[in-house]
């Protein structure tokens, strides 16, 4: 059976928590019982010509029906054509869930979710799985209020390519095209407006998203950028999880994304006997609990040996790379909303506190909220509530609140 064939059901990066993952696991159990749904996506689905794959950015190459959506929704595996981190012509997997009913012509504001890790393999796809809803944090609340919402892939997750890792410029295309795509689809009647909202990766892709908009997408009109513990600095983020039961697998999928996709020479700094587990870990998906843990056994071997150098952060072609997907700060007429955990050990409550000081100094209105005792896993599941009410008042065009200092 391929990894395809297989359902794994998704949540996020609990085991991240050292021992917290224990909690999450008992507190999804109801969660995985509805996401223990075997899936049988087809292959021929995700694959695309060079021919197919060229054409306007954000239309669709093809799109079939989703099982068992969303009460009073309809659901969409899409298929769709984006650009390259070469400029060339890719296709881009996903997802769109479209209330049945309500809606009239180009009058529905959009939710694009980006969703956080999953791996870097194909089959790590969220659209592959047979119930790929649960994990949208909010979206229940999205679609009564209307809103039609696009869920990417991103690039080499379902498709055939190498996953351009926290690489923000392929995920912010991926995203910007996720809402085009939105207006091939039958009954979909979006509007040009819309938000973005994501997590861990996926906050990362929606501040590129918000960064690229203007430039990328400039007949769509972004009314805001919600994001939950976003990867805005990663010479952090990869120097705080390398420490951390778990966290070095990040950098192991960072390095052996990056090697492909750059050819960036991953064997100067990689011990040449922990290569077979960073293979293993890039050919593993971390987006469910038993994804989780599979994780964390097949990283155990580089808890002893893993890279030849201290630091990689500070060591070329590495450093630029890392520098160069560290998020700037938003256009200043781009409002944002921030949420942080403040026991998250994935994303420090620091680096999104110095992400929103970056937003002020550049003229952004900013609404934080800091959560106490919530980590990593739950923090775009615990702040949804607040995040859909913010995006729902950027969508009609309220002023956006800020709590930057004066």
């Amino acid at each position: 059976m391929s990894a395809r064939q297989v359902a794994r059901p998704y949540i996020f990066r609990a085991a991240f928590h050292r021992r917290r993952w224990l909690v999450p696991m008992s507190g999804l159990l109801f969660t995985l019982c509805l996401l223990l749904q075997p899936a049988t996506a087809q292959e021929a689905f995700y694959k695309a010509t060079a021919e197919q794959s060229t054409g306007r950015p954000g239309t669709l190459i093809r799109h079939e029906p989703l099982a068992n959506p969303p009460s009073g929704t309809l659901a969409y595996r899409i298929l769709y054509r984006s650009i390259g981190l070469n400029g060339e012509p890719i296709a881009v997997s996903g997802f769109v869930v479209i209330p049945a009913s309500g809606g009239s012509q180009a009058d529905r504001p959009i939710v694009a979710w980006a969703h956080p890790t999953t791996g870097v393999a194909s089959n790590c796809a969220p659209s592959l799985r047979a119930g790929p809803f649960e994990a949208i944090p909010g979206l229940s609340d999205m679609v009564q209020r209307g809103y039609v919402v696009t869920a990417t892939d991103y690039p080499g997750l379902g498709t055939s390519m190498v996953h351009p890792y926290l690489i923000g410029e392929s995920e912010g295309r991926a995203v910007l095209d996720s809402v085009r795509a939105a207006a091939g689809l039958t009954g979909a009647h979006p509007s040009r407006r819309f938000v973005v909202w994501g997590h861990s990766q996926g906050g990362q892709a929606a501040i590129y998203a918000g960064i690229l908009a203007r430039s990328y997408a400039p007949e769509l009109k972004l009314a805001g950028v919600a994001a939950a513990a976003p990867a805005t600095d990663l010479v952090t983020l990869l120097r705080d999880d390398f420490a951390t039961r778990g966290g070095k697998s990040i950098t192991a999928m960072a390095l052996w994304s990056w090697a492909r996709v750059f050819s960036a020479p991953i064997e100067g700094v990689v011990v040449p006997g922990a290569m077979a587990t960073v293979d293993r870990l890039a050919e593993e998906c971390t987006g469910s609990v038993f994804g989780v843990l599979e994780h964390l056994v097949s990283e155990r071997p580089l808890q002893q040996t893993f890279l030849t150098i201290p630091d990689i952060t500070v060591v070329e072609p590495w450093r630029s790379l890392i520098e160069r997907n560290s998020a700037a700060p938003l256009p200043e007429d781009i409002p944002a909303f921030l949420a942080q955990g403040t026991t998250d050990q994935v994303v420090r409550p620091s680096v999104t506190q110095a992400y929103m000081s970056a937003l002020c100094r550049n003229g952004t209105a900013v609404k934080m909220l800091v959560i106490p005792e919530v980590g990593h896993a739950f923090i775009a599941h615990r702040s949804a509530s607040q995040a859909m009410d913010w995006m729902a008042d950027r969508l009609t065009g309220k002023p956006a609140p800020s709590d930057c200092r004066s």
